[in-house]
């Protein structure tokens, strides 16, 4: 009943946005047409190269033109309704996340629904607001395949957490912040996914590269510095993106997550790899903010017990609802800079209610033992039994 419910409040809300979305659809599909067209010498692998301000990720651009065949409006249709699609999936995946994640402890699987229905019904407006409104496929594969590698961390999958990393920086660089998530699993299983997600990659960019070492100048792309950002707040008043923007906004995201996961709160990685964007990003576009709710999504779920995923909602009111509601553009700047810094605190020091350690010498008769601190066990002990092996 709950997936029901939040399919037609996706239907809802994809039927109010769609005849005035798309907006940034064209860059897309530019792209899309000109990676499968390399023949003027301007497409192809010299895209990057003379085309900076395609900032999306070659697998973006390749999934782009697959709708080349279509009409302009019917390709951006189509694409607009896979996209809304794969926001239900990211939610069922995010509970299925979860119910594993919580083997084992007693968790009643309808109040995880109910917190899946409730986190769910904030997250479908902002991600309408990236697929729909906005039509940037890069952000949502790179966040549907973030939620992908999270589905395959609860697996203890190496491989798979490994290879959905990569086809999310290969859709959109920024997905990089969210690589910590590795550290999430045993600590002899770190090479295996990182071979995988450093191949990956290599095959996607190394060739644009190879082809052309103009290829560079996309990563020296510069956008206007909003009044509205928090980069204001924090003294940078530069017309444009200040160089050490980009480089702080990866090494931000990644110590965060490095943090929580030696906190043993996997679960806020991506919610503080979006939080480093936000935060240290010129621009202001409301899209940002649906990278943010797969994080308050995947921790209200995950990484706490309440019935109540209250984060996801404070996450669409403070930071949706201020674009609304509050017109002085250094107001709204502040606003995101206090959000990224309780949501940031709270998640990393606030205690979590969780019943592991009362369980955790309960005797199961059961192929899987519930996990401790993590989809595996403490401080990833090889001793203890872990969730995918059998006793």
């Amino acid at each position: 009943m709950h997936l029901l419910l939040l399919t037609a409040w996706t239907v809802l809300w994809f039927a109010v946005v769609e005849p005035s979305g798309g907006f940034s659809w064209h860059y897309l599909r530019t792209g899309g047409e000109l990676i499968y067209n390399g023949s003027d010498g301007t497409g192809g692998l010299n895209l990057y190269a003379h085309h900076p301000e395609l900032q999306m990720g070659p697998i973006s651009f390749l999934v782009a033109g697959l709708f080349n065949p279509f009409s302009e409006h019917a390709g951006q249709f189509l694409s607009a309704a896979l996209m809304s699609a794969l926001g239900l999936v990211i939610v069922v995946l995010a509970g299925r996340s979860a119910a594993i994640h919580f083997l084992g402890t007693g968790t009643n699987h309808q109040r995880l629904r109910q917190r899946v229905l409730i986190a769910g019904a904030a997250f479908i407006p902002m991600w309408i607001e990236v697929s729909v409104r906005f039509g940037h496929l890069d952000d949502v594969l790179a966040l549907f395949f973030t939620a992908l590698a999270v589905w395959f961390l609860t697996r203890c999958n190496p491989a798979g957490v490994g290879a959905c990393l990569a086809l999310a920086m290969d859709s959109k660089p920024t997905a990089l912040a969210f690589l910590p998530l590795i550290l999430a699993l045993p600590r002899e299983r770190w090479m295996r996914a990182v071979l995988w997600c450093v191949g990956l990659v290599a095959v996607a960019w190394l060739p644009f590269f190879v082809m052309d070492p103009h290829s560079f100048a996309a990563a020296k792309f510069t956008i206007p510095n909003n009044p509205a950002s928090a980069l204001r707040w924090l003294g940078a008043n530069d017309p444009e993106t200040p160089n050490w923007a980009r480089p702080a906004q990866a090494a931000l995201g990644l110590a965060l997550g490095a943090i929580a996961v030696w906190r043993g709160r996997w679960a806020a990685v991506v919610l503080l790899g979006a939080n480093a964007r936000i935060v240290l990003d010129p621009s202001v576009y409301t899209y940002y903010t649906a990278s943010v709710l797969l994080g308050t999504l995947l921790w209200d779920v995950c990484g706490q017990r309440r019935l109540v995923p209250w984060w996801s909602w404070i996450a669409l009111i403070v930071l949706y609802g201020s674009v609304f509601v509050v017109p002085d553009d250094s107001a709204r700047g502040f606003i995101r800079l206090v959000f990224v810094a309780v949501s940031t605190l709270y998640v990393l020091f606030a205690p979590v209610r969780d019943r592991r350690e009362r369980n955790k010498d309960r005797p199961l008769n059961r192929l899987e033992e519930e996990p401790v601190e993590g989809p595996w066990g403490p401080m990833w002990d090889p001793g203890r039994t872990r969730p995918w092996e059998r006793r």
